[in-house]
């Protein structure tokens, strides 16, 4: 008799999940161009219930901590790093905006590569379509 394997991170993640009754998490993914849409999506996903997890920094406006850019490429690389981390912890994945550049391909890939479901809020734009 072979004994049960143990659960992945991953699996563990989901069975905690469920022990917590936690709604289910969307992350947003996008260019942060498109900051006030995802700020509309984040109130339309909240308001439905879910738990919603975003980009925080948009590099594209002027700020302190980025005004360096030695220091706006590291806090990049932290940034991207994070945003996995985020995608890793939803339940599923809402790409916002109507453009699709290489950051939000790469992130796309990922989620995809987790089995994350996706959505998009311009379906023509999903490179796998």
């Amino acid at each position: 008799m072979s004994s049960p394997q143990p659960l992945t991170p991953e699996e563990r993640l989901v069975e905690a999940k469920k022990q917590l009754n936690l709604p289910r998490i969307v992350v947003i993914c996008g260019s942060t161009r498109f900051m006030s849409e995802m700020t509309e999506a984040d109130v339309r996903e909240t308001s439905a219930g879910k738990i919603v997890v975003k980009p925080g920094c948009d590099m594209k406006s002027p700020h302190a901590l980025w005004s360096d850019p030695v220091e706006a490429e590291a806090l990049k690389v932290r940034l991207d790093d994070l945003h996995r981390a985020k995608i890793r912890l939803a339940d599923e994945v809402l790409v916002v905006g109507d453009y699709i550049g290489d950051s939000t391909r790469a992130e796309i890939a990922y989620a995809r590569s987790l089995g994350k479901p996706l959505r998009f809020t311009h379906p023509e734009v999903d490179p796998d379509a």
